[in-house]
């Protein structure tokens, strides 16, 4: 019941706040407004964890403080629209994911658990690779549209460099995932497993 009523508000913030991002900015009152739901969704949100008890409890506590601090984010990005804010809504989703996904790790013990964390910073790691790189694009197409052709050819050079960048930082997280699951093994087996990731991943 508890996890249908926070799927619920999920869904209606995700309803309340999808829409207002496409527009050119909402009024003053819509925002207040917007800011007062929240809260309220909120608190409803974090009441539903009080019959949880141990880590579920604690899963229920995050998801309802990661909801919040996304849905206050994308509220900022309707308000105020721009390149920036829908930036910092993408980066607070990812970071509302891992801390999600890191709390839920502690059902886990030994190297399972490790790996479920290092999985879960990998994760995050790739959806901030991901919201950089299409901020960079924008705001290099932005001055590039703005300026001459030399701009546009330095546009292009800034988004190629952020593909780059968010490449770079996905195969580092996904190297330490493969090299914390070598941890697992021992000897001669773990030896070959931690060469295999450090040459899949060009160590």
């Amino acid at each position: 019941m508890n996890k249908f009523n926070i799927s619920v508000i999920a869904l209606a913030l995700g309803l309340a706040f999808s829409t207002g991002s496409l527009a050119t900015g909402i009024s003053k009152d819509d925002y207040k407004a917007g800011k007062d739901k929240i809260t309220v969704e909120y608190k409803a949100a974090k009441s539903a964890c009080d019959p949880l008890s141990g880590n579920s409890k604690d899963i229920c506590v995050v998801e309802a403080k990661g909801k919040e601090n996304v849905a206050k984010a994308e509220l900022e990005a309707s308000y105020k629209p721009s390149r920036k804010t829908h930036y910092q809504a993408r980066v607070a989703k990812a970071e509302a994911d891992y801390a999600v996904a890191k709390e839920k790790c502690d059902d886990l013990a030994g190297n399972a658990k490790d790996v479920c964390v290092k999985e879960a910073k990998a994760a995050e790691t790739t959806a901030k690779a991901d919201a950089k790189a299409q901020k960079k694009t924008a705001d290099a197409k932005a001055t590039a549209n703005e300026k001459s052709t030399e701009a546009r050819s330095e546009a292009m050079i800034q988004t190629a460099d952020a593909k780059k960048d968010a490449a770079a930082a996905k195969n580092d997280a996904q190297y330490k995932v493969a090299k914390e699951k070598c941890d697992d093994l021992a000897g001669n087996a773990k030896d070959v497993c931690v060469k295999e990731a450090k040459a899949r991943f060009g160590k």
